[in-house]
């Protein structure tokens, strides 16, 4: 990576972001690499005896990555003490303990390498989320929570691997998958920041909006899949790339233009990943081809068959062997819930619907258009009769900017506690 005086993008807001955590930047993060970024990475260069020329290359980048992901490596050196390690590192001897549960405090050992978080959170909700964000973070949270479990549930068009994290070790499971559309993105940040907040209670034995952590931990296995759709965020954040193998066929999809930073909901084969489930695909085909949809684009066009997608086959073969009590999907935008899918008549799913929508404020409605065909809570209702949710966070016009963040996360927040804690009854 190479970012200097006018480079602009996600990149440059990760840049920001961690400058700002580490006290050299004090501007907006807005991706916009202007004189006040030139000025702080100069002035980091210094302090750790580089270049001091403004420029973000190997060097700098190695000397910056640490802080990126939220932590270091130390080599215990005779004499040291966790509470010296913790003040040389800005950190502190609680984190480190949750971070090496093996170390012992009164018997370290000279020369082993232990893992030392930075006293600051790991994931930021003031950029724009792409699939390299979300990679650092699950690097940078599973070095400091252990029991972290990560898994994959398939991988997308171009390869990227659809990554999972498991919160908990109760018989109980549940699972939540976010960003099925690439505008809306800003609800991978919502179950990425969940998973950092459940981790930091669970460690420390605090509560969460109420909620006992630790006793949940042990009662419900929480699935998250909080970026289904990789491929088409990483168009609408970073741009179409001429290394892509679908490069003229994606112009082509999006009406020949190669902005798809306000229009494309897609995967990278101009799929709609949330019309590509088995659950009246056939109807949900029909629809589309009365709005004129047809073939590839930008979106609602459901793919040749259903499951034609890795994505979508990936996830759903995922779920059809765990045996989940509950789903979660996370859309944007509307401020509601969406609880059926036909007339399936699913036990709870009203009265488990209706706590979920007291909790965030958000309304609790049916859905009996186009809407309500060839989803993933869709197919998961049809497939298994059990309660599934379609939440859409936020108003506005997708994609929503990472403003809304804070509102849409204490909405949010208490919902997805009082899923899993409503699942161990099912």
């Amino acid at each position: 990576m190479k970012l200097s005086f006018y480079s602009q993008g996600t990149d440059v807001m990760l840049l920001q972001s961690t400058l700002k955590k580490i006290g050299y930047y004090t501007g907006d993060v807005d991706g916009l690499y202007g004189f006040d970024t030139f000025s702080a990475v100069k002035k980091f260069q210094t302090d750790n005896s580089l270049t001091p020329d403004g420029i973000v290359g190997p060097k700098t980048y190695a000397a910056l990555e640490p802080y990126i992901y939220g932590f270091t490596y130390h080599t215990i050196k005779p004499g040291d003490t966790l509470y010296k390690i913790a003040v040389q590192y800005n950190s502190t001897i609680k984190s480190i303990q949750i971070a090496n549960p093996a170390v012992k405090a009164d018997n370290l050992q000279p020369g082993a390498e232990i893992i030392v978080p930075f006293n600051y959170d790991v994931v930021d909700t003031n950029i724009n989320y792409t699939y390299k964000i979300l990679q650092t973070d699950v690097s940078g949270l599973t070095a400091r929570y252990p029991f972290l479990e990560v898994f994959t549930s398939g991988a997308s068009v171009l390869g990227r691997d659809l990554i999972g994290l498991r919160l908990g070790i109760g018989e109980t499971k549940v699972f939540y998958a976010a960003s099925h559309h690439s505008l809306e993105w800003i609800t991978s940040v919502v179950m990425m920041k969940f998973v950092e907040d459940y981790c930091d209670a669970y460690a420390n034995g605090t509560t969460l909006s109420g909620f006992d952590i630790r006793k949940l931990f042990t009662q419900v296995s929480i699935y998250i899949v909080p970026m289904v759709n990789p491929d088409g965020i990483d168009l609408v954040l970073n741009g179409l790339s001429p290394s892509n193998p679908n490069y003229d066929n994606l112009i082509k999809y999006n009406n020949g233009s190669t902005d798809f930073s306000k229009n494309w909901e897609a995967n990278n084969n101009g799929v709609d990943l949330n019309h590509n489930y088995n659950a009246s695909w056939e109807e949900a085909k029909a629809a589309s081809a009365e709005l004129g949809i047809t073939s590839p684009g930008p979106t609602r066009w459901g793919g040749d068959y259903p499951f034609s997608e890795p994505e979508t086959k990936g996830v759903s073969s995922y779920v059809d062997t765990s045996n989940f009590a509950l789903v979660l999907a996370y859309h944007s935008q509307g401020e509601v819930i969406f609880y059926n899918y036909l007339n399936i008549d699913v036990a709870n799913a009203v009265t488990i619907g209706n706590k979920l929508s007291e909790v965030s404020g958000y309304a609790l409605e049916r859905i009996d258009n186009i809407g309500q065909f060839a989803g993933f809570k869709d197919w998961f209702i049809k497939e298994f009769t059990r309660p599934g949710y379609t939440v859409e966070v936020g108003k506005g016009t997708n994609p929503l900017p990472i403003s809304q963040f804070d509102k849409i996360y204490k909405d949010n927040l208490p919902l997805l506690l009082t899923a899993a804690d409503e699942a161990i009854n099912l």
